[in-house]
């Protein structure tokens, strides 16, 4: 079992979500539309990590021909919408227990940058919930 948000639970994000077909989910958005786009959540709080270190940046990347979830470094290009929000609330959020939108209306999560983006995001994850059961089986939190 993979624990959340850890590189063993980012591969097998990746892993579950190979070969996903993304075709119309980037309607509504510029930038969505355009096939390119990263989502960015900065979560602080993630178990086992100092204060010091800051949140946990990890960025969806989507691309016409993939999906893929990695940890932010330093030089990576800015995401169009960064979401940061604290661990407990990421892992609700992850296993269905805290609706997003409820979570943003009750001040919980904040976000920035292109609103748009973020709404095809959540349709590119929603399109792909079928092959992420098995990961959230696994999971611990």
């Amino acid at each position: 079992m993979a624990r959340f948000l850890t590189p063993e639970w980012i591969a097998g994000f990746n892993a579950a979500l190979a070969g996903v077909e993304l075709t119309d989910l980037g309607a509504g958005s510029v930038r969505a539309a355009s096939g390119r786009w990263r989502v960015e959540q900065a979560v602080s709080g993630v178990p086992g990590r100092s204060v010091e270190d800051g949140p946990l940046r990890v960025v969806l990347c989507v691309e016409p021909d993939r999906i893929s979830l990695a940890e932010a470094g330093p030089s990576d290009e800015p995401a169009d919408v960064v979401i940061a929000l604290g661990y407990e609330d990421a892992a609700a959020v992850a296993r269905g227990e805290l609706d997003p939108a409820q979570a943003l209306a009750a001040g919980r999560v904040r976000v920035r940058g292109d609103l748009s983006v973020l709404v095809a995001g959540q349709a590119v994850l929603a399109a792909a919930a079928a092959r992420m059961t098995s990961l959230q089986a696994e999971t611990t939190f």
